[in-house]
C-alpha cells in the first residue's frame, strides 16, 4: 500500500512539474508574439480530406514539418524525424533507419498509414516495415501528420493517424526557389560514414527533383554481434505541365537496408539475427484541372524483398511482397461553400515466401467526402467508404468532422469508424515450413480489426507566430489481433506442427479502450532576414485498458506519457538545432538476454553549424544522445549511447 502511495505521489509531482513548465512556455511565447510578423502557422494541407485547405479549416489536428526544417535537424532519416514530431511515438529498434515501429495516439505499429504523394506505402507483409519510406530527404517538400482516425478517406490502417509525405516534384503549386542543390558528408564514432545529395529545378513547364541518402556504421557492440547498419535510399521525381489543364507526374525510388537485427522480434539468447530489406517504388499521376473540376488518376507499384537470418546456423526467411494500386479521384467545387471528393481505390497484394507461402489478396474501395461550410465560421465534413478485402464481408466506414472558427480560435470535433485488415504475417506466418516446433503461427481466418474513435479539440492562433492546440480523444477497439498462447490440440491447422507443443496463434481476441489528452505548441519568428526561431513541441497522456488479462506487448506497448519537441535557431552564419523526447512507459525485463525496458527516459540530440562563403559551405558538429542515456524502445534492442559526428554541407 505504501509503495502504491509513493508511486502516486511521484506521478502527481511529475505532472505538476510538467504543467508548470508548459504554462511558463506559453506565457513566454505569448509575450514574445506581441512583436511578431506574419509566418506560416496555418499552411495549406491536403491530408484531412484530399482537398487543399488551410489547416485551420480542416477540423483536425495536423502537424506539418517542411523539408527545409528537416534538413537542419539532428536526425538521419525520415522515420527518425517522426520520433520528434509531437504526438508521434517512433519505437526504434536500431539507429539511423534500421527499423522503426510508428505509433500515433496509442495505436499499434500496424495502425498508422504512410502515404507518399497520395498513394499508400504500407507493406502487405508486416507493419514492422511501415517506417521504410522510399524517398530521399532532399526530395521532401513537407511532411503532414494527421492525428486520429481517417479510414473513411484512406481505408485500412489509418487508425491512429496518417503520415503524408508531399515531394517537391509532385507539388504542382510549389512557388519557392526554382533551383536548389545541396550535398553533405559526415563521419563519426563507430565507423560512421554518411552522405547525401539532392537537387530540384522548376520552370513554367516542369518540376524535377532527385536525391540520395546513405547511412553506414560498424555499430556499437551488442550482446552477440555489433549493431552495424548500411542504409541507402535514392529517388527521382518529375512533373510535366503538358498544357494549362493537364499535368503528368512520375516517380521512381530505391531503398536498401542491411542491418543487425538481434532480438528485434524475439527475446531468445540464440537470436543474433541480421536482416536485408530492399524495395522499389514506382508511381505515376495524370491530372486534369479546369475551373472547379479536378480529376486525378494515380498508379503505384511497390516490390519489397526481405531476407531475415535468425542466426548463422539457421535458414534465412526469404519474403518477397508486392503492392499494386490504382486510384481515381474527382474533386468538384460547386461553390465557395461546397466541395465534393469522390473516388475509387484498388489494390492487389501478394507475397512469395519460403516461410509464409505464396498468397495474394485484392482490395476495392469506393469513397466519397463532402465539405460544406455554413457561413464564414462553421464547417462539416461527412465521409463514407466501402472496403472490400478478399473474401471478407464489405466494411462500411463512416466519419463526420466538424469545426467552428471565429477570429483566432478553431473548435473541432470528429468521430468515425476505423478498420485494419490483417497482414500476411498475421495470416500465414510459419505456414510453409516443413516442421514448426514453436513460435508464431498465422490464421487465414482473421477478421478485420474495428474501432470507433471520437475526439474534440481547440486550436488557438495567437498573433501570427504562435499556435496552441489541445485535443481529447477516445478509441474503442474490437476484434484486435493478438498472438495468443495455444496448445497443439486447439490449433485450427496442424499440418506442419508438432503434437504436444505450444504456439502463439494470431486471433481476433482483444477489446481495447484507449483514452488520451494531447497538447501541441508551434512558435515561429523571423527577427531579421538572417535570424529566425522555430519551436514545435507537445505532449500526450494515454491510458489503455484491454479485455485480455495478459495482453501482448504490442497491444499496450505505447508510452503512457510522451513529450517530444524540435527547435531550430539561425543567426547569420550560425545555426543550432535540438531534438528531444521524454517517454514514460511500462517497464519490462528479459533475464535470459539481460534486457530491460526502463520506466522512462529522456533523450536530447544537438547540431550546430557555421556557414562561410555566403552560407554556400557549412561545417557542422552533431551529438546524438547528448547525455549518454542507456535506453531501448523495444525489449532486447538497445539503442546507442552518446554518438559524436561532424561533417560538411554544400549549398548551391
Amino acid at each position: 500500500m505504501r509503495k502504491a502511495t509513493i508511486l502516486i505521489e511521484r506521478v502527481q509531482r511529475r505532472r505538476a512539474f510538467l504543467t508548470r513548465v508548459l504554462l511558463m512556455l506559453i506565457v513566454v511565447l505569448t509575450a514574445t508574439a506581441a512583436f511578431a510578423q506574419d509566418t506560416l502557422l496555418d499552411p495549406v494541407t491536403v491530408t484531412s480530406s484530399v482537398i487543399e485547405k488551410r489547416s485551420s479549416e480542416t477540423g483536425r489536428n495536423i502537424n506539418i514539418i517542411s523539408g527545409e526544417t528537416f534538413a537542419g535537424l539532428p536526425v538521419h532519416s525520415v522515420d527518425e524525424l517522426l520520433k520528434y514530431i509531437p504526438g508521434v511515438e517512433a519505437q526504434m529498434r536500431g539507429p539511423q533507419g534500421a527499423q522503426t515501429d510508428i505509433s500515433i495516439r496509442g495505436g499499434t505499429f500496424q495502425q498508422v498509414l504512410v502515404i507518399l504523394d497520395g498513394l499508400r506505402l504500407n507493406d502487405p507483409n508486416t507493419g514492422h516495415f511501415t517506417g521504410y519510406i522510399p524517398i530521399s530527404p532532399a526530395e521532401i517538400d513537407r511532411i503532414e501528420v494527421l492525428k486520429g482516425a481517417s479510414s473513411a478517406v484512406y481505408g485500412s490502417d489509418a487508425v491512429g493517424g496518417v503520415v503524408n509525405i508531399i515531394t517537391k516534384a509532385f507539388n504542382k503549386n510549389r512557388q519557392s526557389r526554382s533551383k536548389q542543390a545541396a550535398a553533405m558528408i559526415s563521419t563519426g564514432e563507430y565507423g560512421l560514414l554518411n552522405a547525401s545529395a539532392g537537387g530540384f529545378y522548376q520552370n513554367e513547364k516542369i518540376n524535377v527533383g532527385a536525391g540520395f541518402l546513405t547511412n553506414n556504421a560498424g555499430g556499437v557492440q551488442q550482446r552477440g554481434i555489433r549493431g552495424y547498419f548500411h542504409n541507402t535510399a535514392a529517388s527521382a521525381g518529375l512533373l510535366v505541365k503538358v498544357d494549362p489543364y493537364w499535368n503528368l507526374a512520375l516517380r521512381t525510388a530505391y531503398d536498401n537496408r542491411d542491418f543487425a537485427a538481434q532480438n528485434f522480434y524475439t527475446t531468445y539468447a540464440s537470436d543474433t539475427a541480421s536482416e536485408k530489406i530492399s524495395s522499389w517504388w514506382n508511381q505515376a499521376r495524370l491530372q486534369y484541372q479546369k475551373g472547379s473540376t479536378q480529376v486525378s488518376i494515380d498508379a503505384g507499384y511497390k516490390t519489397m524483398e526481405d531476407q531475415y537470418l535468425f542466426n548463422p546456423s539457421s535458414i534465412a526467411n526469404d519474403n518477397r511482397s508486392h503492392l499494386l494500386q490504382t486510384q481515381v479521384t474527382l474533386q468538384q467545387r460547386f461553390s465557395e461553400q461546397t466541395h465534393l471528393v469522390a473516388g475509387f481505390n484498388f489494390q492487389n497484394r501478394d507475397i512469395r515466401s519460403n516461410d509464409r507461402g505464396n498468397h495474394h489478396l485484392s482490395t476495392a474501395a469506393p469513397f466519397v467526402s463532402l465539405i460544406r461550410k455554413f457561413g464564414e465560421h462553421f464547417m462539416v465534413n461527412p465521409s463514407l467508404r466501402m472496403e472490400l478485402y478478399g473474401s471478407l464481408p464489405a466494411e462500411w466506414v463512416p466519419q463526420l468532422t466538424a469545426s467552428y472558427k471565429m477570429r483566432n480560435i478553431q473548435l473541432r470535433a470528429s468521430g468515425g469508424k476505423t478498420i485494419r485488415n490483417a497482414d500476411f504475417t498475421e495470416l500465414y506466418n510459419n505456414y510453409n515450413k516443413s516442421v514448426v516446433k514453436s513460435g508464431s503461427v498465422g490464421d487465414p481466418g482473421l477478421a478485420a480489426e474495428r474501432s470507433w474513435t471520437y475526439e474534440a479539440g481547440m486550436d488557438w492562433f495567437c498573433q501570427s507566430n504562435l499556435k496552441l492546440s489541445t485535443s481529447f480523444f477516445q478509441r474503442f477497439h474490437s476484434q484486435l489481433i493478438d498472438w495468443v498462447n495455444t496448445p497443439y490440440a486447439d490449433m485450427p491447422r496442424k499440418d506442419n506442427l508438432v503434437a504436444g507443443s505450444n504456439y502463439a496463434l494470431a486471433k481476433n481476441v482483444a477489446e481495447v479502450t484507449t483514452s488520451g489528452w494531447e497538447a501541441d505548441a508551434t512558435y515561429t519568428r523571423r527577427f531579421t532576414n538572417r535570424q529566425s526561431l522555430l519551436f514545435n513541441g507537445g505532449f500526450v497522456w494515454l491510458y489503455s485498458k484491454s479485455s485480455e488479462p495478459n495482453p501482448s506487448f504490442y497491444i499496450l506497448s505505447h508510452a503512457r506519457f510522451l513529450a517530444n519537441a524540435l527547435l531550430t535557431y539561425n543567426a547569420g552564419p550560425v545555426s543550432v538545432s535540438l531534438t528531444g523526447i521524454y517517454k514514460a512507459r511500462k517497464p519490462q525485463t528479459a533475464s535470459g538476454i539481460n534486457a530491460t525496458i526502463t520506466k522512462d527516459y529522456f533523450l536530447l540530440n544537438g547540431k550546430a553549424s557555421y556557414g562561410i562563403l555566403k552560407d554556400r559551405l557549412a561545417l557542422f558538429v552533431q551529438v546524438d544522445n547528448v547525455f549518454d542515456r542507456s535506453y531501448s524502445d523495444l525489449l532486447g534492442a538497445p539503442m546507442p549511447g552518446r554518438w559524436l559526428q561532424g561533417g560538411v554541407r554544400v549549398n548551391l
